[in-house]
């Protein structure tokens, strides 16, 4: 009974220290998090600048993972070479084991003072000492976890069995590999897997050699994760980041595991303090690690294009092709790659803006059809994007983030609704054009056409507003409404010009050429609240009603 009290006690140690270390990196994100990634943006200049970013990036989130999702974004995007992309990962390595150096002191006595200033500071209303105070509490729960599991390991330090298991262990260094890797992808957390082997060797209950071969599985672990969880979309080119660092570090695995037999007395020999001695081999590995792959960084960039090209795909355009579930995570980069799948919506109806154009004075069945699987294309995509954006955890998000995702929502949902009207109120012109063998005349068909010349420059500039956020931008889309009121009204005076002139061979065509000036008032309407209305209202630049 006594013992199952014990392992129930274990497990729950375990799972505190998991917790502590996901409040750390959860707070620093939620702080620092766009900046970070601006960091990243700006170093990526030379491999040496970006392995410096990777190291200060990852030590500061403590999850090489997060600093990973951010570059393969950008490499995935095409905004950054793969050789500083793979400096990065170099640099996140090391920098994923200076939180380890730090813990591997006896500081365990902090805890409850780190605990009591998170707490004052998460009481606070402003979001900033808030984050940070998550940060502090996260950090003493993981030296209180790591506390109580030494001391729970205290009673069964000497037990035959366990020590029979553990010396059982220790001869099999590949399997020790295998376990480690496996704990880490499960826990997604090299950190808390390398900070339990700490405690088990600070205890005895592992011996050195063993210790060692568990921080090896740890870091092949870690680099499971993102190639198992895909990239953004399917594309292979997408997948080299995370794929590159899992073989550059299977290959350190592989090298370390051979050299074991001698590194591990010699180690042991230099500080006698086990715990202190697993940190230092963590380290040692990565940096070792870094310095044989940073001069190699060229030809390995190289080697992972031929083996990963570039697919061209031709297949369904309302597939998702940038919303990576493994970024989840780290909400600054998704909604990154929620915004660039919104730009893509962007794109599918600015086709079929353009194709409306010719259709309005070359009325075609077939074109149509052409058309209208576009508006297909936007109602996947905009479903996809909603279902994503949603599934984003809302602890880890800032207030501005939660704004964002507001806008990336209302963008993705107008542009749905203004290719609705595309489909079934202009392209139903169209139809009907075609069924009665209608044609506009040129003085009803080079108005149409230059208002949706006009749209498609309103697309655009929403589509930029999303993008880049000016006031300005936004203040000139939203007088386009006045603009197209006028249009409207003019077209209607027209309509009724004709009506009473008795032209009643132009009259079925006027109510068309009518009913089409009101749907294009009406998707650039959506285009306005899609883009310009989220911005100014957040800045507070709207007013409640337009009544006086």
């Amino acid at each position: 009974m006594d013992f199952s009290v014990t392992l129930v006690n274990l497990a729950g140690a375990v799972a505190l220290l998991l917790w502590g270390v996901h409040m750390v990196q959860t707070g620093v994100q939620r702080a620092l998090g766009a900046k970070l990634r601006g960091l990243l943006d700006v170093a990526l200049r030379n491999r040496f600048q970006a392995f410096l970013a990777g190291i200060g990036v990852t030590a500061i989130l403590q999850s090489s993972t997060a600093t990973g999702l951010m570059v393969t974004g950008f490499a995935a995007g095409g905004l950054m070479d793969l050789v500083p992309a793979l400096a990065v990962m170099l640099g996140a390595n090391v920098g994923t084991t200076l939180i380890v150096q730090l813990l591997s002191f006896h500081v365990a006595e902090v805890a409850p003072a780190l605990i009591l200033i998170g707490v004052l500071m998460f009481r606070r209303t402003s979001a900033a000492p808030r984050d940070f105070g998550r940060v502090l509490i996260g950090l003493g729960l993981v030296l209180m976890a790591l506390s109580q599991f030494v001391a729970l390991l205290d009673p069964y330090e000497d037990v035959p069995s366990l020590r029979l298991l553990m010396g059982a262990v220790s001869t099999l260094p590949v399997l020790d590999v295998i376990l480690a890797a496996g704990l880490t992808w499960a826990a997604h957390s090299s950190v808390a897997v390398v900070l339990l082997t700490m405690s088990f060797a600070a205890k005895g209950v592992v011996p050195p050699a063993a210790a060692f071969a568990l921080v090896l599985g740890a870091n092949l672990g870690t680099a499971i994760n993102p190639v198992l969880e895909g990239g953004a979309g399917d594309d292979p080119a997408a997948r080299r980041l995370p794929i590159g660092n899992l073989i550059n570090r299977a290959i350190g695995v592989a090298v370390g595991l051979a050299l074991l037999p001698l590194l591990g007395p010699w180690l042991v020999s230099i500080d006698p303090d086990n715990a202190r001695v697993v940190a230092d081999f963590h380290t040692g590995f990565n940096l070792a690690l870094a310095l044989v792959f940073f001069p190699l960084l060229t030809p390995f960039a190289a080697m992972l294009r031929r083996l990963l090209p570039t697919r061209i795909d031709t297949a369904d355009p309302g597939r998702p092709l940038y919303l990576d579930h493994s970024a989840i995570e780290v909400p600054v980069v998704a909604l990154g790659a929620a915004t660039r799948e919104a730009l893509r919506m962007a794109d599918a109806l600015e086709a079929m803006l353009l194709g409306l154009r010719d259709a309005l004075q070359r009325p075609d069945r077939r074109h149509l059809s052409e058309l209208r699987r576009l508006d297909d294309v936007l109602d996947t995509l905009n479903t996809a994007i909603r279902s994503y954006m949603t599934s984003l955890p809302a602890e880890a998000m800032t207030e501005s983030d939660h704004r964002r995702a507001v806008e990336i929502l209302s963008f993705a949902t107008n542009l749905e609704h203004a290719g609705d009207v595309v489909d079934k109120g202009l392209l139903g012109i169209v139809a009907k054009q075609v069924k009665r063998g209608l044609v506009f005349s040129p003085a009803e068909a080079d108005p149409l056409r230059a208002i949706v010349d006009r749209l498609m420059t309103n697309l655009r500039s929403a589509a930029a507003l999303l993008v880049t956020g000016d006031e300005r931008a936004a203040r000139l889309l939203v007088e386009e409404k006045g603009t197209f009121r006028g249009l409207e009204a003019e077209a209607t005076t027209e309509h009724f010009a004709r009506l009473r002139e008795g032209r009643l061979d132009s009259v079925e065509t006027s109510t068309l050429h009518l009913d089409a000036m009101r749907d294009l008032k009406r998707v650039n309407a959506h285009l306005v609240a899609a883009a310009a209305y989220p911005l100014l209202q957040n800045r507070g630049e709207l007013l409640e009603s337009r009544l006086r």
